[in-house]
């Protein structure tokens, strides 16, 4: 496919405008090596802590709330539109005209590269706890900040511990692999 104005190039070299990707553009190399480049909180915190290992965490924690390998597969995915259209803070995120939709759009065509499709409300509710229990940890962790008046239960013990990038995107790919035999 020519490259246009609208494109961004991924870490494999696969040049595509998030605006109309499609799944066949969307490969696990470039969001592993995306994702674990990125960090939480917009780099506000005690030190470098990926995007990437904040997935695994979720899907560490779904695994051991005993959900199933699809809800475990969609936690490990998703902030995945963000290797596609950048992270931005939850404070910043919400107040930006049209990247709700953008990031939905992203996200929906990440899921439906991988099998995963479009998630129940239950599925749904399920993914979006599990990410704001691990960020409140984060914070806790992380910053010494609590985020909120009530401390999300994990079931899991967690790794907040800083990690090189390379070693936080294989254990990312491994992972995925591993839920996607």
């Amino acid at each position: 496919m020519a490259q246009s104005k609208n494109d961004i190039l991924t870490h494999t070299g696969i040049y595509m405008d998030p605006f109309i990707m499609t799944p066949d553009q969307v490969n696990i190399y470039d969001i592993a090596h995306s994702l674990s480049m990125m960090t939480r909180a917009n780099g506000h915190i005690a030190h470098f802590f990926s995007v990437a290992q904040h997935c695994i965490n979720c899907t560490v924690e779904a695994r051991e709330r005993g959900c199933s390998g699809r809800i475990q597969l969609a936690c490990l995915l998703h902030d995945a539109a963000e290797s596609y259209i950048a992270d931005v803070p939850r404070p910043v995120k919400h107040r930006l005209a049209g990247y709700a939709d953008l990031e939905a759009y992203a996200l929906g065509v990440v899921f439906d590269a991988f099998g995963i499709g479009e998630l129940s409300p239950e599925e749904a509710t399920s993914v979006r706890e599990i990410d704001d229990a691990m960020l409140y940890h984060e914070f806790d962790v992380l910053k010494d900040v609590a985020i909120g008046d009530v401390r999300p239960a994990l079931t899991a013990v967690h790794d907040f511990a800083f990690h090189p990038i390379e070693e936080i995107e294989s254990r990312f790919l491994s992972l995925f692999h591993q839920l996607c035999k």
